[in-house]
C-alpha cells in the first residue's frame, strides 16, 4: 500500500475536472456573489405564507384549540390543527412516535400545535397569535439522568428509555496495576446552519402536490410526507432547493408536511420560512451527553481493559437517537486496542427540545471522555500523551471493540506524529511562564478578549493539546445503505454529453463536483450535466455519515461502467471487433489504434443506464454483548491545538489548530481540505462556546446573539496534513472525510486547555468560570 501526503500549499486546480482534480465548483461563484438561490428564495407568483403556531410549554395537555379569531382576519385562507390531518399523524425517523400537529398533548417547548395560511406572513402571524388553546400544564421530564428513575414519569406511554446498547468483550473486567476514571459533560450543539429552514409547496390541482425543499434526504422525506397526507408517492413529489448548510439537522422533517398541508388544503402554492429563533425549535440538536470513563493500563501504559457508561439526552421525541446511540456505544472508546470491554449506552426520552443527527454522530460526545482519560492514564504511567496513543492505537487487521476487523488503514500511530511533528507557532515574547505584556495594538488582538482590552497579556499561559479518534462511514448495524444513479450519454451538438441524476442532496459539500468528476473519469467525455435531484430516479440515501462520495459515487461509478460497456458492445459490432477499449472520448483498438469516436457510435441514439447500488453489507450486532460487523468503514483522524489562556479571566485564544487525516483517496483535494477546516471550526465551537441552553425545558439562547458560533476572527491558522491511504473495498479507494474532524478537534482544545490552566476540564463548552477561581 502506497501513500501520499499532501498540504495546503502544493494543492493545484486542473481544468479537465476528473477524479483527483480540484475543478471550480460549478454553484461556487454564485454563493459567493449571492446569485444562489437558496429554499429561502423559492417564490411563486400566487402563493401565499404558512405559520407554525408552537407550544410555549415543555408539557402539557391540549383541553381545546378556538380558531375562529384567527379565521376571522382578512386575508387568512386556512387554519388547521391534528383533526385537518388527513392521513396518519406521526412522522420519524426510526420510531412514528412524533405528531405532525399537537395531538392532545405537547411534550417540548416549540412543538407544532396549529398552521395558518395568509396573503401575506405578517398576516399569517398575526392570525397565528389569535388562535387561543387551552393548555393545562403539567410536569417536566427535564434531566435525563434521572429519565429512568422509577418515580421519574413517563414522556411516552412505553417508558422514558429509546435504546440500550452494551458493548461487552473479552470477558469479566480484570485488575489493573494502573486504574484512572474520569466523569464529563457535553453540553446541547445547534447545527447553525446559515439557511433556516423553508420550502415552496405547490397543489396540482388533481389532490398532488410538488414540494421544493431544502433538505438531506428526499425519499424518506417522500415517505414520511405520503404517511401523512395520505397519498401515494406519484402524488407527492419532491425536489432539493438550495440548501444553506445541513449538518444533520436537515433530515427530520420542519416545513414540509405543514406547507403541503396547507396547499392542498388552500389550493394555492405555499411558502413557510423559518426565521432564525423558529430555527432554534424546528429541527433537532447534537444530544447532551453524561459519560463516565474507567481504564485499566499495565505500568507502562498498555491498556488492559476500558469501562463507560454513556447517557444521551434524546429530548422530546426518538428521531435519530437510536442510531446515535448505537454509534456512542460501539466506537466509545476511540481508536485503541482494549482486550477487555465493558460498555452501556443509553438514550432517554425527556421533555427537552428533540435532539437527533448532527455532524460527528455519538462519537463527538464520547472522544471528549476517552482523550481527557488518555491524557490521564498518560501523567500516570509518566508516557508521553502521544506516545501513549501510538503504543495503544490501531492498526490495520486489529479488531475493535465490537469484536470487527479493521481491513483498511488505521494509521493511528502516524497520525499523531504528523501532528506532532509540525512546526509550532512561535511564542509571543520571552522568559517566564506568562507570555508577557502588550507592547502594541497588533498584539492585543492576538490576546484572549482581543479588542475587548481585557488583558495585557499578565495572566496568559499557553497549552498544547492532542487527541486522536476513528469515525464509522455510512449507515451501520445491517441497515439497507444503497444509492440510484442514472446515466445518459448522448450527442448534442455533435459532441458527446454526460447527464446524471441522483436523488443524493447536495447540501454545500461539494456533491455535485464529484458526480461530475466520476462521469469524466468513466466515459471520457468533458460535458457533463448533474441534473436538479428530485424523487424521479430512486434513493440516493441521505447526505449524512459522510456517505456520499463512497456511495452515490459508487453508484454513478456503476452506471458509467454499464453505459461504457453498451458503448464498446456497440463499437464491437460496428467495427467487427471485440477487443476495444474506450480512450477518452475515442474508441481505441487493441494495438492502440482510433478506430471511432463516441459520436460515430451514438450518431442520433443515446445510451441510458439506471442502478442501484449497494457496499458490502453490515450486521446487527448482538444485543447482548455488542458484537458484531456493524460498521461498513472507518476513518482516523488526528488534532492538536495550541491555545493562550488567561487564567485569571478564564478568556481562551486559539493560536493554531493542526490536523492530520487520512482520507483514503482525494476525488477532489480543494473541496477534502474545505471539509476538514470546516469540521475541524465546528468542533472547536463546541468545544469552546456552542451551546443551547436549555433551563428546565425553556431554550433561553434561539438566536444567534445568544447563541455563539465561530467567526473568522475566532478561526486560528491550520496545517492540514492529507494522508491518502486507498481503502481497498471502497470505490477509488475513498474514505469519508467531513465528520472525523469534528471529532478530535474539540477535545485536542479541551486538552490543550487542561495543559495551560491546569484545572481538570471535565465539561464542553468550557465556561470561564471553569478555568478560574
Amino acid at each position: 500500500m502506497t501513500t501520499a501526503s499532501k498540504t495546503e500549499t502544493d494543492r493545484t486546480s486542473a481544468s479537465t475536472g476528473r477524479i483527483g482534480d480540484s475543478p471550480l465548483r460549478p454553484d461556487g461563484t454564485q454563493k459567493v456573489t449571492g446569485a444562489f438561490a437558496y429554499s429561502s428564495d423559492l417564490w411563486h407568483e400566487d402563493m401565499c405564507w404558512g405559520v407554525t403556531l408552537r407550544s410555549p410549554h415543555p408539557h402539557a395537555r391540549i383541553r381545546g384549540v378556538d380558531v375562529s379569531a384567527a379565521l376571522a382576519v382578512p386575508g387568512v385562507d386556512a387554519v388547521l390543527t391534528a383533526d385537518d390531518v388527513p392521513g396518519l399523524n406521526r412522522v420519524g425517523l426510526e420510531h412514528l412516535d412524533q405528531p405532525c400537529l399537537a395531538e392532545g398533548v405537547v411534550r417540548h417547548q416549540g412543538e407544532p400545535v396549529a398552521l395558518v395560511a395568509a396573503d401575506h406572513p405578517e398576516t399569517a402571524r398575526r392570525a397565528a397569535k389569535k388562535i387561543v388553546v387551552d393548555y393545562e400544564v403539567l410536569p417536566a421530564v427535564t434531566d435525563a439522568r434521572r429519565a429512568l428513575d422509577d418515580d421519574t414519569p413517563h414522556v411516552h406511554p412505553g417508558g422514558n428509555l429509546v435504546r440500550e446498547v452494551p458493548v461487552r468483550r473479552g470477558g469479566p473486567v480484570p485488575d489493573a496495576p494502573v486504574v484512572v476514571a474520569t466523569e464529563f459533560e457535553v453540553g446541547m450543539q445547534d447545527q447553525a446552519f446559515l439557511g433556516p429552514e423553508s420550502g415552496l409547496a405547490v397543489p396540482d390541482g388533481e389532490g398532488g402536490v410538488d414540494l421544493y425543499v431544502a433538505t438531506q434526504w428526499l425519499h424518506v422525506d417522500q415517505q414520511q410526507v405520503c404517511r401523512v397526507l395520505g397519498i401515494g408517492p406519484d402524488a407527492a413529489r419532491l425536489h432539493l432547493a438550495g440548501v444553506g448548510g445541513a449538518f444533520g439537522g436537515r433530515e427530520d422533517l420542519s416545513v414540509h408536511v405543514h406547507a403541503c398541508l396547507l396547499a392542498l388544503r388552500t389550493g394555492k402554492p405555499v411558502k413557510m420560512s423559518y426565521a432564525r429563533d423558529e430555527s432554534f425549535f424546528g429541527h433537532v440538536h447534537r444530544h447532551p451527553a453524561w459519560l463516565r470513563y474507567e481504564f485499566g493500563a499495565d505500568h507502562d501504559g498498555t491498556l488492559r481493559y476500558g469501562r463507560a457508561e454513556i447517557l444521551f439526552d434524546g429530548g422530546a421525541y426518538a428521531s435519530s437517537t437510536g442510531a446515535v446511540v448505537g454509534n456512542g456505544g460501539t466506537l466509545g472508546l476511540g481508536p485503541y486496542r482494549f482486550p477487555v470491554v465493558d460498555v452501556v449506552a443509553r438514550g432517554v426520552y425527556t421533555n427537552n427540545p428533540p435532539c437527533g443527527a448532527m455532524r460527528g454522530f455519538g462519537c463527538v460526545q464520547a472522544a471528549f471522555a476517552h482523550e481527557a482519560l488518555m491524557d490521564s492514564l498518560a501523567e500516570k504511567v509518566g508516557v508521553d500523551p502521544l506516545e501513549l496513543r501510538a503504543r495503544n492505537g490501531m492498526t490495520e487487521g486489529d479488531r475493535n471493540i465490537t469484536g470487527q476487523v479493521i481491513d483498511s488503514a488505521a494509521p493511528v500511530a502516524e497520525l499523531v506524529r504528523r501532528v506532532r511533528d509540525m512546526p509550532l507557532p512561535p511564542e509571543r515574547s520571552r522568559g517566564g511562564a506568562g507570555i508577557g505584556t502588550v507592547r502594541d495594538a497588533a498584539e492585543l488582538f492576538s490576546l484572549p478578549g482581543g479588542a475587548g482590552n481585557t488583558t495585557h497579556g499578565e495572566g496568559v499561559r499557553r497549552g498544547v493539546g492532542y487527541a486522536v479518534t476513528y469515525k464509522n462511514i455510512g449507515f451501520s448495524e445491517g441497515f439497507d445503505d444503497h444509492s440510484t444513479a442514472r446515466v445518459r450519454l448522448s450527442v448534442l451538438g455533435g459532441e458527446p454529453v454526460v447527464s446524471v441524476r441522483t436523488a443524493a442532496a447536495e447540501v454545500g459539500q461539494g456533491l455535485i463536483s464529484v458526480e461530475a468528476q466520476i462521469a469524466r473519469t468513466e466515459l471520457g467525455v468533458t460535458r457533463v450535466v448533474v441534473e436538479p435531484k428530485d424523487t424521479s430516479v430512486g434513493s440516493g440515501g441521505s447526505t449524512s455519515a459522510s456517505r456520499q462520495t463512497y456511495v452515490t459515487g459508487g453508484a454513478v461509478r456503476a452506471a458509467c461502467e454499464a453505459v461504457r460497456a453498451r458503448v464498446l458492445e456497440r463499437a464491437a459490432t460496428m467495427m467487427g471487433s471485440a477487443d476495444l477499449r474506450l480512450d477518452g472520448d475515442k474508441i481505441v483498438s487493441a494495438d492502440g489504434e482510433v478506430v471511432a469516436g463516441l459520436v460515430d457510435v451514438l450518431g442520433d441514439d443515446e445510451i441510458d443506464e439506471t442502478v442501484e447500488w449497494r457496499h458490502r453489507p453490515t450486521q446487527a450486532i448482538d444485543p447482548e454483548t455488542g458484537q458484531g460487523d456493524a460498521h461498513v468503514q472507518y476513518a482516523f483522524s488526528a488534532h492538536r491545538a495550541v491555545v493562550d489562556v488567561d487564567v485569571e479571566l478564564g478568556l481562551v485564544k486559539m493560536v493554531a489548530l493542526d490536523t492530520a487525516q487520512d482520507v483514503g483517496h482525494a476525488i477532489n483535494p480543494d473541496a477534502v481540505v474545505g471539509q476538514i477546516q470546516g469540521g475541524s471550526v465546528q468542533g472547536m465551537g463546541l468545544a469552546l462556546m456552542e451551546e443551547v441552553l436549555v433551563d428546565d425545558g425553556i431554550v433561553r439562547n434561539p438566536s444567534f446573539t445568544d447563541y455563539l458560533i465561530p467567526t473568522v476572527l475566532d478561526t486560528p491558522p491550520m496545517r492540514i496534513d492529507v494522508l491518502e491511504y486507498a481503502d481497498p473495498h471502497a470505490p477509488y479507494g475513498v474514505r469519508g472525510v467531513g465528520e472525523p474532524p469534528t471529532i478530535s478537534s474539540g477535545p485536542a482544545v479541551a486538552a490543550a486547555i487542561r495543559a495551560a490552566t491546569g484545572r481538570p476540564v471535565r465539561r464542553v463548552p468550557v465556561r470561564p468560570e471553569h478555568l478560574t477561581g
